[in-house]
């Protein structure tokens, strides 16, 4: 804990003055607050009403911009209404900073509230005992709605306090009292409990990727949504009109965190897991161990490849399709290794393709009825041709349009094209035709797409915009600067033009957008990720600016990761770097030492991190005669706060509990795990370090060996 408690000096008297003090400052505050919400919701709307308006192309321009950024403002003013205020900083020459989630300033510009990611007001987080800089005390407000609740002062710097400053230190250092309160289901946004392990984190540069390596209860999540915060604020240019995807293990864990970035005041946050990031597919089932390690393979690039060159066929024998049309088998292949070489997404080529083997038959049936080919012949021919409904029926299934659902739903059902594809995977990728989409699917639905392209025609380019519009939208983003913004790119410009629904954010438009380039990814329990699931969420971060968050001795997906060098080297050589948490803030020690047990079966090379929270309540075992877990569940007796009851797979649905996998990133105040023999002994290590106060196993079978030494089972 830093600094000194306060309660040694603070009295009833000294409290009550500090809270109506506190209480005064905080009111100015939320009425600036109303008062530049207010202006910013009215720029907004005024800028709306207008949007739709006559004038030049460069006035409209200018409306849409006033109205998207004066919207972004509005947005981030509304998330941060809760917990506005959370700390002061007391220095030594006197100055008084308060820090909160977003900054303000008075109608003379004096500021008001610094917000947290701004560099004076890094001492709230970083000064200690032993290096309290200019920081004599640190405060933390505690505040319900409007009204301030409580407060914790930390003096960094007790000797240099006078008498009158010692006797105005209220409360009790804020580390332990946020530890000490039960937990609600969401993840507070405790900026005001940030430790200077953790700083080095949230403020380490943009370029690359960081990994973040911690144990169970590090607050690496917390830390990894402060730094994308803290992103956002620092490179604001560069990366608010882009965005940040976060990618979690599971919709649980999402829920969980949704209202971190908001309340930290950032907006442009897209949220999603790995069975998200396809458009049009949505889902959180797994496949079997033995097809989730088949598909997360590296090898499937190149069996996905053969799957979509299985697709590109010259006929052996060549084309004759009567009247004189007739293509032979030698010029057939030549199309194809043609097209082939273009380099190009297969739908691409295919209209290289077909137009090549169109040509051929327009010029055997100009020769065939003896008139001569020239070039209004070969403008109509060929299109004639396509109409044909003979000749389309011969062509197309040579070189078939394919979506990547299409590719995916035949590779993994036909059982030949598996043999001649995949054929050290084949059982293992094999599955029936009606089986639903898996998280596993994503990302090989994501590189199929990657190896198809969009849709185009044989015979006719497409064209989604006007010309001139398109031309216009262009040299507008050229004066203004702005032709390296992935929102406003030429055509997406010219939509906003011609659309008339509702503003939507940056946010919203790169959720809806396969190929969005965010502007930074955080990644939590990256452990989890296949090789394959890298590579989709590498696409959408080209400029490889990522945070990933995670802990080796927890993986258990078995295309999960073993080591970060395994996973990153092979994208990323060079361009990552690690950083370490190891104290424990949320786990009891006597939980962690019995965890710490089972690590050392699970991942012995892994060192757990070292709790911080001496607990008071010893784990304990409760054996289960009848296997009746229903009826001993309901029975359990059960202090306040959160419960999470956690199982295996095969028992989770019918005790209505939650799989190791859905547990996963979240904690609860009191954790019951059934059936821990069951588990794996990584699952287990997951299981075990849910828990902030109590734990409790319930089991019918014997106990693990190494749960079974450090507890002696109870019998009801």
């Amino acid at each position: 804990m830093n600094g000194t408690p306060a309660s040694t000096w603070s009295s009833s008297g000294a409290l009550a003055e500090a809270l109506r003090t506190e209480q005064v400052h905080l009111d100015r505050l939320y009425a600036r607050l109303d008062t530049v919400r207010e202006q910013a919701r009215r720029t907004r709307d005024g800028a709306r009403d207008g949007a739709g308006a006559g004038g030049t192309h460069q006035a409209r321009l200018e409306r849409e911009v006033r109205a998207r950024e004066a919207a972004r403002r509005a947005a981030r003013l509304d998330a941060v209404e809760r917990g506005l205020c959370f700390g002061r900083l007391d220095q030594r020459d006197g100055t008084v900073h308060y820090i909160g989630r977003v900054g303000l300033v008075d109608e003379r510009y004096e500021p008001l509230l610094l917000d947290w990611r701004a560099p004076a007001a890094r001492p709230f987080y970083t000064a200690t005992p032993a290096n309290p800089g200019a920081v004599l005390r640190r405060r933390h407000l505690h505040t319900a709605g409007r009204t301030l609740t409580g407060l914790d002062d930390e003096a960094l710097d007790l000797a240099a306090l006078d008498e009158s400053g010692r006797r105005t230190l209220v409360g009790e250092a804020a580390l332990l009292a946020a530890l000490a309160r039960e937990h609600t289901g969401r993840m507070g946004a405790a900026v005001a409990t940030i430790q200077a392990e953790q700083d080095r984190v949230i403020r380490s540069p943009l370029p690359g990727a960081l990994v973040v390596q911690g144990g169970p209860g590090t607050g690496k999540t917390l830390a990894a949504l402060h730094r994308a915060a803290y992103l956002l604020f620092t490179h604001r240019a560069a990366l608010e009109r882009r965005g940040v995807l976060v990618i979690g293990p599971n919709p649980g864990f999402l829920r969980y965190i949704e209202e971190v970035l908001p309340a930290l005041g950032e907006t442009e946050v897209v949220l999603r897991t790995v069975g998200d990031l396809f458009p049009d597919v949505t889902t959180a089932l797994g496949d079997t161990p033995a097809a989730a390690f088949a598909k997360g393979g590296p090898w499937m690039t190149e069996v996905l490849r053969r799957a979509v060159a299985a697709h590109q066929s010259a006929p052996a024998e060549g084309l004759d399709l009567g009247e004189g049309l007739r293509v032979s088998a030698r010029a057939c292949a030549e199309a194809r290794d043609a097209a082939r070489g273009l380099r190009v997404p297969h739908n691409r080529a295919r209209a290289f393709y077909l137009r090549t083997l169109l040509d051929a038959l327009a010029i055997a049936q100009a020769l065939a009825l003896g008139r001569p080919y020239d070039e209004e012949e070969a403008h109509y021919a060929p299109r004639e041709l396509w109409a044909r409904e003979d000749v389309h029926a011969a062509l197309d299934p040579l070189w078939p349009a394919l979506t990547p659902q299409q590719l995916l739903q035949r590779l993994l059902t036909d059982r030949e094209l598996l043999a001649e594809v995949a054929p050290e995977h084949a059982d293992a990728l094999l599955r029936p035709a009606d089986s639903p989409w898996t998280v596993e699917d994503v990302p090989l639905l994501d590189e199929a797409a990657e190896l198809l392209g969009g849709p185009h025609s044989a015979t006719e380019p497409d064209s989604d915009h006007d010309p001139d519009e398109l031309d216009f939208a262009q040299g507008v983003l050229t004066i203004t600067g702005q032709t390296d913004d992935a929102l406003l790119d030429a055509a997406a410009l010219a939509e906003r033009f011609q659309d008339d629904g509702p503003y939507r954010s940056t946010a919203e438009r790169a959720g809806a957008d396969r190929t969005w380039a965010y502007g930074h990814v955080v990644v939590d329990e990256a452990q989890e990720l296949s090789a394959m699931a890298w590579r989709t969420v590498l696409r959408r971060i080209p400029t490889n600016s990522l945070t990933v968050v995670g802990d080796l001795a927890q993986t258990g997906s078995p295309a999960g990761a073993r080591s970060w060098a395994e996973m990153l080297d092979p994208h990323l050589p060079g361009r990552w770097r690690e950083e370490r948490l190891t104290v424990n803030y949320r786990t009891p020690e006597p939980i962690m030492a019995l965890a710490a047990a089972v690590l050392r079966t699970a991942a012995p090379d892994q060192q757990p991190p070292e709790s911080v929270r001496p607990g008071t309540e010893r784990p304990r075992a409760v054996l289960i005669q009848d296997r009746d877990f229903a009826a001993a569940l309901a029975e359990l007796p059960m202090p306040g706060g959160t419960l999470g009851v956690i199982a295996p797979d095969a028992l989770a649905p019918a005790l209505g509990a939650l799989t190791v996998t859905a547990a996963k990133g979240l904690e609860f105040d009191h954790v019951v795990v059934v059936e821990p023999a069951d588990l794996s002994p990584r699952e287990r290590y997951v299981a075990l370090t849910r828990a902030t106060r109590t734990l409790t196993l319930l089991h019918h079978r014997p106990l693990p060996p190494e749960l079974a030494e450090a507890l002696s089972p109870e019998t009801p």
